[in-house]
C-alpha cells in the first residue's frame, strides 16, 4: 500500500511539473497571424501612453512628427536591427525591450501598430509590433529586434531593403471591415507659444494672440506641472494637421514655437 501511495504521489508530481511548464509556455506565446511573439511583458496600450508617444519630439537636433496611419499603408526603405546593447532596457512606450520578441522601432508610427516587413533582397517576410522609436541613423525607416532580423535573414548583413505594410493597430491584425478601415492618429494639434510659471504672463500672451488670430483658431492656457511646480502653457488650437500648424508657424515667424499633438 505504501508503495502504491508513493507511486501515486510521484505520478501526480510529474503531471504537475509538466502541466505547469506547458501552461506557462502557452500563456507567454501569442500570435500575429501565425508569427509568434513573447508576451511575458504585457503590451502597454493606454490612452496616456499614446498621447505621450504621438507628440513631436527631437533627436540629434531634428524634429519628428508622429501622425496619422491607416491599415494598408505601405513604406519602402532600409531596415536595420538592434539587440544586446538595448536588451532589457525600456522602450519608448514603457515596455522592457526583449531582442528575442517580434518587435521593432519606427520614428512616427503609433505604438502597437502591427507591420508586415518584407525583405526585398531575399523575399522573406515577418510581422512585428512597433513598441519603440527609431532608428535615427541616415534614411533607415525601421529598426527590427534581433529575432525579427533573423526571421527575414538580415541579421548577419545588418541592413536590408524592405517594404512595410500596416496590418493593424493596438497590437492586433485587423480582421473585421471596421478594423480595416481604422485610422490611428492623434486627435488635435496645437502650437505652444509660451510657458510661464506665473499665470499673469500666460494671460498676457493669451490676450495678445486673441487679437491677431482668425476665427479658425483659438488660444488656450494649458495648466500642468514642470519639475514638480505649476506651469501655464499657452497653446494655439484649431489645426487639423501637422502641415497646417507648421505653415502657420512659418507664416507668423514663430520659429521658436513647438507643435504639440494630443
Amino acid at each position: 500500500m505504501l508503495s502504491i501511495i508513493k507511486n501515486f504521489l510521484l505520478y501526480t508530481f510529474i503531471i504537475f511539473i509538466f502541466t505547469g511548464c506547458f501552461s506557462q509556455g502557452i500563456n507567454n506565446i501569442g500570435y500575429y497571424g501565425g508569427t509568434s511573439y513573447d508576451k511575458s511583458e504585457e503590451i502597454k496600450n493606454s490612452p496616456a501612453m499614446h498621447r505621450a508617444t504621438m507628440r513631436p519630439y527631437q533627436v540629434f537636433g531634428k524634429w519628428y512628427y508622429p501622425t496619422m496611419a491607416s491599415v494598408g499603408d505601405v513604406q519602402t526603405g532600409v531596415s536595420s536591427w538592434y539587440g544586446p546593447d538595448f536588451h532589457a532596457k525600456k522602450t519608448s512606450n514603457g515596455e522592457i525591450y526583449n531582442m528575442h520578441a517580434m518587435t521593432a522601432a519606427h520614428k512616427t508610427l503609433p505604438m502597437n501598430t502591427i507591420v508586415k516587413v518584407e525583405n526585398l533582397d531575399n523575399g522573406q517576410s515577418t510581422t512585428v509590433r512597433i513598441n519603440d522609436r527609431g532608428p535615427f541613423v541616415g534614411t533607415r525607416i525601421i529598426d527590427l529586434s534581433n529575432a525579427a532580423a533573423k526571421a527575414i535573414g538580415m541579421e548577419k548583413k545588418g541592413l536590408a531593403n524592405v517594404r512595410l505594410t500596416i496590418l493593424g493597430f493596438h497590437g492586433k491584425v485587423a480582421t473585421t471591415e471596421a478594423e480595416k478601415q481604422e485610422k490611428a492618429s492623434v486627435s488635435s494639434y496645437y502650437i505652444q507659444v509660451g510657458a510661464f510659471r506665473n499665470y499673469s504672463g500666460a494671460k498676457i500672451t493669451q490676450d495678445k494672440f486673441k487679437m491677431i488670430l482668425s476665427d479658425n483658431y483659438n488660444v488656450i492656457i494649458k495648466e500642468g506641472l514642470f519639475e514638480d511646480k505649476p506651469i501655464h502653457r499657452v497653446w494655439l488650437s484649431g489645426f487639423r494637421s501637422i502641415e497646417e500648424a507648421d505653415d502657420f508657424k512659418k507664416s507668423n515667424n514663430l520659429d521658436g514655437a513647438m507643435i504639440i499633438a494630443e
